[in-house]
């Protein structure tokens, strides 16, 4: 179950700390979304801790652990 406050950890229960367990729900949000391909700005989804795949050039590459840096 989540609760409003700390929406996904709010599987932590009463455990560990309010701030930590926001932080955890902030790193796991950002890390779910879909990131931009840093080849070809397409749709990059986080298969596993550091490898990311594009589903518009079918490249699989290792990246940053939790999201992909922007180009400027």
């Amino acid at each position: 179950m989540r609760t409003k406050k700390v929406k996904s950890a709010g599987r932590f229960g009463a455990r560990y700390g309010r701030k930590v367990r926001i932080k955890t729900a902030d790193i796991e949000s950002k890390q779910r979304k879909k990131q931009e391909c840093i080849f070809c700005q397409g749709v990059a989804k986080r298969l596993s801790n550091g490898i990311w795949h594009c589903k518009k050039c079918d490249k699989k590459f290792a990246g940053h652990t939790y999201i992909l840096p922007r180009k400027e």
